[in-house]
C-alpha cells in the first residue's frame, strides 16, 4: 500500500481529502450545517467538526476533511476558550470582580433540557475566567474551560452569586485546542480560495487547508518505519520491531506515558494511526500501540 507524502508535499486532491480547516464559523447556521455546507465545497464524502457550537454562536470551529473526520475524538477533551458578555439585571456590586474569580475553579453544572446528553450533575473546570471590559450592567468575559461547560449556565450562576440575576448575551468561541482566532477562515474565504485552484493559483486554499496532522501536534508521537505503517494499514497493531522512537507531543508538554493516547507517524511527519500506549517503544518485540483508529 502507497502511503500518503509529507503533509508540505501532498497535491491539493490528497488535501482535501486528509485536511482540517479552522472556520470562523458565521452566525445563523448550526455547527452541523455548515459542515455539511464545507462538505459540499469540497467534494468530500464526510467532514467531522471540532465542538458543537449553537445557531447563534460564532467563532473558532476546526472542521476535518475526508478521512481525517476519522480523528475528529481529538476534540474531546480540547480545552475551549470563548469571549462572551455577562448582561446583568441590576447595578453590579462593587465586588463583582471578586465574584466572577470565584468561579475559576471546578464547578457543577447540569446540561440543559435541550441538549443531546444526559442531563445529570457534572463538574467542569474553568482554567481562567477574566473580566476584559466593563459598561454598565454589562461584562466582557474571557473563558477558558473544560470541554462541555456551558457558558450559558455559567453566566446565569455568576448573576446568582451577585445578587443581581444574569443572563449570556453575545458568544464567541476564541480556540478549540490548539487552534484559535489568529488563523481563522470564512465559508467565503474557502470558496473563493478553491475557485481560485480552480484557475491555476493554490496558494490561498493551500493557506485554508491545512494538512489533517496539525490538528495533532498536542499528542505524544510514536515514529514508526514506513514499513511498519504500511502494515499498519492493512490492520496490523504496532509492534516493538516496528518503532523508531517515541517523543513528546509538538505542542505542549505531554510525553509518551503508558495508557496516554499518542499519534503514530512516520519520519517523513504522516499520521498513520491514533492510539494508546500499552508497551515499551524501546523493547526489542510486544505490543506498543493499541490502535484506535487508521488514518492511512
Amino acid at each position: 500500500m502507497t502511503l500518503r507524502a509529507p503533509p508540505d508535499e501532498r497535491d491539493l486532491d490528497s488535501l482535501r481529502s486528509f485536511g482540517v480547516v479552522n472556520l470562523d464559523k458565521p452566525p445563523g447556521p448550526s455547527a452541523h450545517q455548515v459542515a455539511a455546507w464545507i462538505r459540499d465545497a469540497t467534494g468530500q464524502d464526510r467532514v467531522a467538526h471540532g465542538g458543537t457550537l449553537d445557531p447563534k454562536v460564532t467563532g473558532c470551529l476546526p472542521v476535518l476533511l475526508g478521512d481525517a473526520a476519522r480523528m475528529a475524538q481529538v476534540f474531546d477533551d480540547a480545552v475551549k476558550e470563548y469571549v462572551t458578555v455577562l448582561e446583568l439585571h441590576d447595578q453590579a456590586p462593587a465586588d463583582i470582580t471578586d465574584i466572577v474569580a470565584e468561579f475559576e475553579t471546578d464547578i457543577y453544572q447540569k446540561p440543559p433540557r435541550k441538549s443531546a446528553v444526559k442531563r445529570q450533575l457534572r463538574s467542569r473546570r474553568i482554567h481562567s475566567l477574566d473580566v476584559l471590559e466593563r459598561e454598565e450592567r454589562r461584562l466582557l468575559l474571557r473563558v477558558r474551560c473544560e470541554s462541555g461547560t456551558y457558558i450559558r449556565k455559567l453566566c446565569h450562576d455568576i448573576g446568582l452569586a451577585a445578587g443581581t440575576g444574569a443572563h449570556m448575551g453575545d458568544l464567541r468561541r476564541t480556540a478549540t485546542g490548539t487552534f484559535d482566532d489568529a488563523s481563522l477562515s470564512t465559508m467565503h474565504d474557502l470558496v473563493d480560495a478553491l475557485a481560485f485552484a480552480e484557475e491555476g493559483d493554490e496558494s490561498e486554499v493551500r493557506e485554508i487547508i491545512q494538512p489533517a496532522e496539525r490538528a495533532l501536534v498536542h499528542l505524544p508521537q510514536v515514529i514508526i518505519a514506513p514499513s511498519a505503517a504500511r502494515e499498519v494499514a492493512e490492520g496490523a497493531p504496532v509492534y516493538a520491531p516496528g518503532v523508531i522512537e517515541a517523543g513528546p507531543a509538538e505542542v505542549g508538554d505531554a510525553t509518551a506515558e503508558m495508557g496516554s493516547q499518542v499519534v503514530t507517524i512516520t519520519p517523513g511527519g504522516v499520521a498513520v494511526c491514533l492510539g494508546t500506549l500499552v508497551g515499551d517503544p524501546d523493547a526489542a518485540d510486544g505490543l506498543v500501540v493499541e490502535i484506535d483508529r487508521v488514518l492511512v
